[in-house]
């Protein structure tokens, strides 16, 4: 929710008081901002706006450490005895997959593996994107099941 965020981003908090914002995420090198309703032609001046005047102040983006279940590498679930395919698996979404998705405002991250499966969790525009689930059964999936073989599928988590 936006008091939450707000809490957790000074930068959050300056987006989600324009009318009409729904949903911000931060990438890597990126900030995905979504709306219901006005027009972006109004909306985007004054989001563009908050977030110059945001870093022209040296405020900083995030008020304090993401919880353990957001930060990599906390929260995952897999057998040590598949430490490595895990590792080829990482890999992978950070060369091949994570750049993708990031294009489209967008981010996955890995979640766990267990008996053949992936689960991985998707964010900011992944999350809401109608073609998630292709993205996931089509593409995701048919990458990790040709460079990794005990991949069986893949599956969404929250």
């Amino acid at each position: 929710n936006a008091e939450a965020a707000a809490e957790a981003s000074p930068l959050a908090g300056r987006l989600f008081e324009i009318p009409g914002v729904t949903g911000v995420f931060f990438g890597y090198d990126f900030i995905t901002v979504t709306k219901d309703g006005p027009d972006w032609q109004h909306l985007k001046p004054a989001i563009l706006g908050a977030i110059m005047e945001h870093f022209m102040s040296g405020a900083p983006v995030m008020a304090s450490v993401a919880p353990a279940s957001e930060a990599g590498g906390t929260g995952e679930f897999y057998d040590k005895a598949d430490e490595e395919l895990v590792l080829t698996i990482k890999e992978l979404l950070a060369t091949r997959v994570r750049p993708a998705v990031a294009q489209d405002g967008g981010d996955i991250t890995f979640r766990g593996f267990e008996n053949g499966t992936v689960f991985l969790h998707m964010k900011g525009a992944c999350a809401g994107c109608p073609s998630s689930t292709a993205t996931l059964k089509h593409g995701i999936q048919n990458l990790l099941r040709h460079f990794v073989p005990e991949v069986q599928q893949v599956e969404q988590v929250a």
